[in-house]
């Protein structure tokens, strides 16, 4: 992909403080059970995947869209080291689409942006390069709200996940890359999850699916 380089380098400059060890770690005992599981279930021909960690792992995608073709490869507490420990399988089956959400358990543990950036960068240039009849569509990473007490390290991270959206969104701009940008559907007038879609702050209830649903509608990425 072009200038994807030179992004790189000027992304990961911009970070001269030395950073402190990362961890890379992403299996858990239910990471396990979903990636066997998804290893027996084969992926149909022109299938449209939907990536991502428990926001992507909780919708009810082939029946949101009313369409079987769609397949659900989201795993809770995922993050972007667990999606491109298991990227393999997803590319090989050459889907027709990929949405793609990641990033917000790599916030909550403090993982740098610039590693969050970079990892997301060597996803995107996996699946195009491994398959380039592939429609990729970046999902911004929702706001939050800190007024719920459930999962407090997610919390107060608002800084991080606008830079991340804009990171990717000047990445997906310079690259010819669909983005999508749910933050701003889903934040209220302070930027924070807004109470109407959420019931603990960071994932969505029936009704953010539905909004989510209409979203890429109304972009034309995705039939009802």
């Amino acid at each position: 992909m072009k200038n994807i380089f030179t992004f790189l380098f000027v992304l990961l400059c911009s970070f001269t403080k030395a950073q402190p060890m990362v961890d890379t770690s992403y299996s858990s005992t239910y990471y396990e059970q979903k990636v066997t599981l998804h290893r027996l279930l084969p992926i149909p021909k022109s299938a449209i995947i939907f990536l991502g960690n428990s926001l992507t792992d909780i919708g009810e995608w082939a029946e949101i869209f009313n369409n079987k073709k769609v397949i659900n490869r989201g795993i809770s507490g995922d993050n972007t080291f667990g999606v491109l420990a298991r990227l393999t399988d997803i590319v090989k089956a050459k889907p027709a689409k990929i949405f793609i959400m990641i990033g917000i358990n790599d916030i909550a543990r403090n993982t740098p942006d610039s590693i969050i950036i970079l990892n997301y960068t060597t996803i995107i240039n996996t699946i195009l390069k491994g398959s380039p009849t592939t429609t990729l569509i970046i999902q911004s990473i929702l706001p939050t709200n800190n007024d719920f007490k459930e999962f407090a390290r997610h919390q107060n991270k608002l800084k991080h996940i606008l830079f991340i959206n804009e990171a990717l969104q000047l990445f997906c701009k310079k690259n010819g890359i669909i983005y999508v940008d749910l933050f701003f559907h889903f934040k209220d007038n302070n930027g924070k999850l807004n109470k109407q879609y959420t019931n603990d702050g960071l994932h969505i209830n029936g009704q953010g699916y539905m909004l989510w649903k209409q979203v890429l509608v109304n972009q034309k990425l995705i039939k009802a």
